[in-house]
């Protein structure tokens, strides 16, 4: 009972912490949200791949073989790929986004997919250990912040009011509590899956952090911002480490 309402504490902290402080950014004007988003972004990319390679991959070692973890791992980066192709997992963190306003439907539904594997995944880390399960969540919420930017941004731009879009993407992030309560279900039946679930859950991660996030913190000047995304990387990797 203790895992299960604390799975469920921190995929609600991951995904509706994430929202409400990307809902906040929205009172800042479009310059200054231009300035901060970047910001969050490379704070994402840190924790994601600090929990990823220094976390959970060496933990599932422990466990299964390097073979099988290995072969998971490219299953799963497989995976996000082709599910990103069927645009049910995408980031977006500007105002001109891929995704036009007439797919804000399908905008709500992938993010509730995406919300949900990420309860899952939030689950199988608090399984392992609670310090583990707050980092995950941390670099959940890390990377929801942008992306929530850039959902709040299509669905304002097809007509949706604020309170509209602040419900539904709240709506959307519930699916993580489901996708937290299953996982909890499910590994309680079959504990030999946790170990698999990790390294899909660091396979998430990774495809997030160097697909879709990485290419466009490329984008800026190579100025002082690129001084400003390293050590922002680098707090993000701190982070996951100090917990």
């Amino acid at each position: 009972m203790f895992t299960l309402a604390v799975s469920i504490g921190l995929s609600l902290l991951g995904g509706l912490g994430g929202l409400l402080i990307a809902a906040s950014l929205l009172l800042f004007s479009s310059a200054v949200r231009a300035r901060l988003v970047p910001w969050l972004v490379s704070y994402a990319v840190g924790t994601m791949l600090g929990v990823a390679l220094l976390s959970m991959l060496p933990t599932a070692l422990e466990s299964i073989p390097p073979l099988p973890m290995f072969g998971t791992l490219l299953g799963g980066i497989l995976l996000f790929f082709l599910l990103e192709k069927a645009v049910l997992w995408r980031h977006c963190h500007t105002h001109d986004c891929d995704v036009h306003e007439n797919a804000a439907p399908l905008v709500l539904i992938g993010d509730a997919v995406h919300n949900f594997v990420d309860g899952a995944m939030i689950a199988a880390a608090v399984i392992t250990s609670v310090p583990l399960g707050i980092s995950t969540a941390i670099a959940v919420a890390a990377h929801e912040i942008p992306q929530e930017v850039g959902d709040f941004a299509i669905l304002l731009h097809a007509g949706y009011s604020r309170r509209n879009a602040l419900f539904y993407n709240a709506l959307s992030g519930l699916a993580g509590t489901a996708g937290a309560a299953l996982a909890v279900l499910a590994f309680g039946y079959i504990p030999t899956l946790l170990p698999y679930a990790l390294v899909v859950a660091a396979s998430s991660f990774l495809y997030v952090a160097m697909a879709d996030l990485i290419p466009g913190l490329h984008k800026a000047r190579p100025d002082a911002a690129s001084f400003r995304q390293i050590a922002l990387i680098g707090l993000g990797i701190l982070t996951a480490l100090l917990i």
